[in-house]
């Protein structure tokens, strides 16, 4: 039996959460930064937080080298600012991806994880205010391990072999997410990608754009083109 590794982006994928990311963000800039810098009009689509810090807080003079030092505290002052915002919010699933993750996570073929840019203390406070648990995605790689997101997904295939005990090919790890940049680190490992369009902005247009493996409006339509 060949396993698959299905990796979940989170925003825009899993999760619509409205808003509370950069509320969050906001606040852990200030307190570990001392600036949110021009946060309000910040593209996040498809970046890691650490190449949002990047991109934000170079015209303030810091460093590549001055954040990599910070991430460490940036990825614990985020999680606990995503937990205390995140109820303000309306946050919830996006269409269909409730019923796939339960769906998946019977399967006995299948090792559920997440590839994102959020940092890993945030990400189980977002997917948990959505009505998924956690625990059901067993590895996973993140936005404070990486500045670009096309190195994440090698990272994950390495925890979720240590997980399962045995190794992946390409052709059996699946990236599913919403945006370009999730369709180029699939390919960074040559994973099957599933695009969907419930991103935010111009995300449906660029997904469709970068050409993945398949397209879907949202994950409803998952069991009706997929098949494994």
């Amino acid at each position: 039996m060949n396993r698959k590794l299905i990796l979940f982006d989170i925003d825009g994928t899993l999760v619509w959460t409205r808003g509370a990311g950069r509320e969050a963000t906001r606040h852990a800039m200030i307190e570990v930064f001392g600036t949110c810098a021009a946060l309000d009009t910040h593209h996040f689509g498809g970046k890691t937080d650490w190449q949002t810090l990047v991109e934000l807080l170079h015209a303030h003079g810091m460093t590549d080298a001055d954040i990599q030092r910070r991430m460490p505290d940036y990825n614990i002052v985020m999680g606990q600012h995503v937990e205390r915002v995140i109820g303000n919010y309306p946050v919830t699933a996006c269409p269909g991806a409730l019923d796939l993750v339960n769906e998946l996570r019977q399967r006995d073929d299948v090792v559920l994880g997440l590839v994102t840019g959020n940092v890993a203390n945030a990400a189980p406070h977002k997917i948990a205010a959505a009505g998924f648990d956690p625990a059901h995605f067993v590895i996973g790689a993140y936005g404070n391990e990486a500045m670009l997101r096309d190195h994440l997904p090698a990272l994950a295939v390495k925890r979720a072999e240590h997980y399962a005990g045995h190794s992946f090919a390409p052709r059996d790890v699946w990236v599913i997410g919403d945006t370009a940049a999730d369709v180029s680190c699939a390919r960074a490992i040559g994973a099957v990608v599933v695009g969907v369009k419930t991103g935010f902005g111009g995300a449906p247009e660029e997904v469709a754009a970068a050409q993945p493996d398949y397209l879907l409006n949202d994950l409803t339509e998952f069991w009706n083109v997929i098949r494994f």
